[in-house]
C-alpha cells in the first residue's frame, strides 16, 4: 500500500473515531423534557411562544416572563388551550436585576426547580448609523446582552446546587456576521456569543451545559416588533421581505424545534437556516471579500434620513408589500 493510501485510510479511520466519540458523548448528555422546568424569557410571541408550545407538547412545565402582563395572559391562555398543562406566567423586565430574581424565586418557590433557561427575549432597532444615539446602542444592549446575564446569573446558584442545568441563549446570526444598518442589534448579539462560548467553558465542569442558537431570520412576525429610525418605510420595507420570504427565511416551527434538539443532546451552538450557515461560512472562510460586500450591501440600503426623529415600530408602518408578505407568517407564531 502506497503512503498516500495510508495516510487517506489514517484520515478516514481518525473521522470515524471522532464521529463516534462525538456521536456517543451526545447520546450521554441527552435529556427529554418531561417534567422539567423550562423558564424561557420572551416566550409570549414568536419564537418564543413556539418554543414554549413545543416544550409544553414534551411533557414540559413551564415559566413564560415578559414584560406585557397582558401578553402574558393571553399566550398563557393559547398555551392552556393547546394543551399545556403547567404554565407560570410571571410579568418580568429582564433589564432589571431585582425584577430577575424575583422571577426566579417564585419559579423555585412555585415549582421547587428551574432545570433549564431560555434566553430568548431580544429588541431589534433597524436604521443606518446616522441615525443612532447612545442611548439607542445602551437599550438594545440592555435587553440583548444584559437581560440574559442577569438571568444567567439569578439562575446559576440554583442548577448548581442541584448539579444539573441547561441554558440555551438565542443569539441570532446577528452574533456572528455583521449586517448594515443593524450596528446596536448586531453589537449586543457579539456581545453575547462571547458570553454564550465563555459559560460552556466555564460550566460545563457544573453539568451545566450552555448551548448558542444561530438562528437567521425567522418567520415570526418579527419585522412588525423591530423599531426602525431613518427612512422608516423603506427601512421596514427590506427588514420584512428579509424576516418574511421563504427561501430568505426560515419557518418558527421549524427554528423551534432546531432549539430543543441543541438543548436536549447539550450541543454547543446550532445555526438555524441554510442562508445562515452559508453567511457565516463565507465569512470565516473569507473575511476580506466578506468586509467588501457588506459594504456593497449597504450602498444599496436606503440613505439616512430623518436624523434626531425616534424609533417607530414595524406595526405602525404599514404598507402594501410588508402588509402581503405578512401573510406568510405563521398564525401559531402570535406576531
Amino acid at each position: 500500500m502506497k503512503n498516500r493510501d495510508k495516510i487517506a485510510l489514517g484520515l478516514l479511520a481518525g473521522a470515524g473515531l471522532a464521529w463516534g466519540a462525538r456521536a456517543w458523548l451526545r447520546s450521554r448528555r441527552q435529556i427529554d423534557l418531561e417534567g422539567r422546568v423550562v423558564l424561557i424569557t420572551g416566550g409570549t410571541t414568536g419564537l418564543g411562544f413556539l418554543v414554549a408550545q413545543h416544550a409544553a407538547e414534551r411533557g414540559a412545565r413551564l415559566v413564560l416572563a415578559a414584560r406585557k402582563p397582558e401578553e402574558l395572559r393571553a399566550a398563557e391562555e393559547d398555551l392552556r388551550r393547546l394543551g399545556a398543562r403547567d404554565v407560570l406566567a410571571v410579568p418580568t423586565d429582564i433589564q432589571d436585576p431585582e425584577q430577575v430574581r424575583a422571577l426566579v424565586a417564585r419559579t423555585i418557590d412555585h415549582y421547587g426547580a428551574i432545570d433549564i433557561l431560555i434566553n430568548n427575549a431580544g429588541t431589534i432597532l433597524v436604521g443606518p448609523l446616522e441615525t443612532m444615539t447612545l442611548d439607542d446602542f445602551r437599550d438594545v444592549m440592555a435587553t440583548n446582552f444584559w437581560g440574559a446575564v442577569h438571568c444567567t446569573l439569578a439562575v446559576l446558584p440554583h442548577m448548581r446546587a442541584q448539579k444539573f442545568g441547561r441554558i440555551g441563549n438565542v443569539v441570532s446570526v446577528g452574533g456572528r456576521f455583521v449586517m448594515p444598518h443593524l450596528l446596536p442589534y448586531t453589537a449586543s448579539k457579539f456581545a453575547l456569543t462571547g458570553f454564550t462560548e465563555g459559560l460552556r467553558a466555564e460550566l460545563a465542569r457544573d453539568n451545566i451545559l450552555v448551548t448558542g442558537i444561530y438562528p437567521g431570520t425567522i418567520r415570526t412576525g418579527g419585522h412588525t416588533h423591530a423599531w426602525f429610525k431613518g427612512d422608516q418605510q423603506a427601512e421596514y420595507t427590506w427588514f420584512a421581505l428579509s424576516d418574511t420570504v421563504p427561501g430568505l427565511s426560515v419557518s418558527a416551527r421549524k427554528a423551534a424545534e432546531t432549539l430543543w434538539w441543541a438543548v436536549c443532546y447539550g450541543e454547543p451552538d446550532v445555526i438555524v437556516g441554510w442562508h445562515a450557515k452559508v453567511a457565516i461560512a463565507f465569512r470565516e472562510l473569507f473575511p476580506d471579500w466578506y468586509a467588501e460586500t457588506m459594504a456593497l450591501v449597504n450602498q444599496t440600503l436606503p440613505p439616512p434620513i430623518n436624523i434626531g426623529l425616534p424609533a417607530v415600530q414595524g406595526e405602525t408602518l404599514a404598507g402594501t408589500m410588508p402588509n402581503l408578505l405578512n401573510r406568510l407568517v405563521p398564525n401559531s407564531a402570535r406576531p
